[in-house]
């Protein structure tokens, strides 16, 4: 074999795995960066909003955008991506305490499948009602993601979120729970997808006309 030859392929053989090397690393990082991102600790919301917005996976997320809700948080709220089984009816027996307030001030979105779907139909229910600030409510480990799509979708809204924390998945202690690393793991590839794509794509142009905000729970409770 040709020396000149060979002396090439090697360079290039230990380029490309020093390339490799340092995707590698850099990939890591940024994984472990998302991860110390992730919400230990469930606080409230260091205000309140026009209207509250709740992605289902998790009935905990439910009750606490109920909770927040009844607490004045929020005039009205919106469960998104909920399963076409479920009713009213049983959304309110996760809060019993606070069926009325279900039934007056709570919409339930049928359509969204997926967090492009809850963005989407999030936009389409605060445009239709002329929201200018939402608390969001998802797990925390889904709230890196969320944000990216409903900043996407609403770039001109205030968000404040509200990471609900469950004991299922424990940032601190992920690297011994194979299960949650997968789910990190996996999550983490969706947020750096979804950050490229809604980087690369236009936010969407406003195509709904705004109406004034509606009254909040209080005031619909008093009309009863």
């Amino acid at each position: 074999m040709n020396p000149d030859g060979s002396g090439t392929l090697r360079r290039v053989a230990l380029g490309a795995g020093g390339g490799i090397l340092l995707l590698g690393m850099v990939g890591a990082g940024g994984f472990l960066a998302f991860v110390g991102s992730i919400d230990r600790v469930e606080r409230d919301p260091p205000a309140g909003a026009d209207a509250i917005v709740a992605l289902t996976g998790g009935a905990q997320r439910i009750t606490d955008a109920i909770e927040l809700l009844g607490r004045g948080f929020g005039g009205r709220l919106l469960i998104t991506g909920v399963n076409e089984r479920t009713s009213r009816e049983e959304i309110a027996r996760l809060s019993p305490g606070q069926r009325r307030l279900v039934q007056c001030c709570v919409d339930l979105d049928y359509r969204a499948r997926n967090t492009v779907g809850n963005a989407e139909e999030t936009r389409r229910w605060v445009r239709e009602n002329g929201f200018q600030s939402l608390i969001v409510v998802t797990s925390n480990y889904h709230m890196p993601r969320t944000m990216v799509e409903l900043d996407h979708a609403l770039p001109q809204t205030r968000k404040l979120p509200h990471p609900v924390v469950t004991r299922a998945i424990d940032p601190a202690g992920w690297w011994g729970n194979l299960s949650a690393m997968r789910l990190l793991a996996s999550e983490y590839l969706k947020f750096m997808t979804v950050s490229v794509r809604t980087r690369l794509s236009a936010s969407p142009q406003d195509d709904v006309p705004r109406r004034e905000r509606p009254r909040g729970p209080l005031d619909e409770l008093a009309r009863r």
